[in-house]
């Protein structure tokens, strides 16, 4: 949906985007549209719900200017919060994630839990500070991950994302791969831009990965980093080693999110070297301030057929039982 909105004229255009374009790029982070000037008119696209609230948030923004001539920060600000869709400005959170077990949050346009323990991950995501999601292929846990950490950009809640993944080949060796370090490690990286370009528009993400608003992180160059202000994800995390775990959960800044997902029945490193997201669910149950979720088959939301395809691979596993926790243990440690 596109509209076009009249302004007056350039001067004004100038005044309402803020100083270096600040006013102009919170629209744009908050309301998931592209916002242009042309002369004296401002066109805004994008989803037509989203679409409608941006120019509600210009139309107040303008009768700000008219009745003071200025705009700050504070008020721009409050006008985007206003004009936000389910969001509790108290709080910090979506008003569905601090709301009772019976209601689904919506972290992202378009996007909702389809089943109970989602809702319940996605209500850890807006309510604690470290979460570990753990559970079979498609059950959404990078989907939600991700469609959570666009939710917290665009209220501005935290500056930037921070993607990190392991780059560990599944029982299959590549080779030598051309090309920089980033080079190397993007295709490890693709089930995040799949998510990201499913979320929002392909040039919205490419934009946000070159100003640094989306920052992809190789595992291996974590160390010595601090991530402050940031939402952090850990992708493909039964991969790490016991060590690379324990550097990326100490990499934690101040005002920052951090999301560790994975699966345990998948793991491709050395039969002699321990996964870290094992490790981490022994030794970190029971932390204050952690809260573990565990999927299951009757979370997939793939294709149907994935869901019979796990169960029969997992009627002839044999899990070691410290590597899967109990229902009952599993209760104790997401409390």
């Amino acid at each position: 949906m596109r509209k076009t909105i009249q302004v007056g004229g350039p001067d004004e255009v100038l005044r309402l985007f803020g100083p270096r374009d600040a006013f102009l790029k919170r629209l744009r982070n908050a309301f998931v549209v592209e916002v242009f000037a042309r002369g004296g008119e401002v066109r805004v696209d994008g989803a037509p719900e989203s679409v409608a609230r941006c120019q509600a948030a210009l139309a107040a923004m303008q009768s700000e200017l008219d009745r003071t001539g200025v705009l700050s920060a504070e008020t721009v600000e409050q006008i985007v919060q206003k004009n936000l869709v389910g969001t509790e400005a108290d709080a910090g959170l979506p008003a569905e994630a601090a709301s009772p077990e019976g209601s689904w949050p919506e972290p992202w346009p378009g996007v909702l839990a389809q089943t109970p323990g989602q809702a319940a991950y996605l209500r850890s995501l807006f309510q604690s500070e470290v979460v570990f999601c753990i559970g079979p292929a498609g059950t959404g846990k990078t989907f939600l991950g991700v469609a959570a950490a666009l939710n917290f950009l665009r209220r501005g809640k935290l500056q930037r994302i921070v993607l990190c993944r392991p780059a560990v080949e599944a029982e299959e060796n590549l080779g030598f791969l051309p090309g920089d370090v980033f080079a190397k490690v993007d295709p490890y990286l693709r089930p995040l831009y799949d998510a990201l370009h499913d979320l929002m528009d392909v040039r919205r993400v490419k934009r946000y990965i070159e100003s640094d608003i989306i920052e992809i992180l190789p595992l291996a160059f974590v160390r010595g980093r601090t991530l402050d202000n940031a939402f952090i994800i850990l992708d493909e995390a039964q991969n790490c080693t016991v060590g690379q775990m324990k550097t990326f959960l100490t990499r934690l800044g101040k005002s920052a999110r951090l999301l560790v997902t994975g699966d345990i029945t998948q793991i491709d490193l050395p039969p002699e070297r321990r996964s870290g997201l094992v490790d981490a669910q022994e030794r970190l149950r029971g932390v204050h301030g952690i809260r573990f979720v565990w999927l299951g088959e009757e979370d997939i939301v793939r294709h149907e057929l994935v869901r019979r395809i796990l169960s029969a691979y997992q009627r002839e596993a044999v899990a070691p039982a410290a590597d899967v926790l109990k229902p009952e243990e599993a209760e104790d440690a997401a409390g």
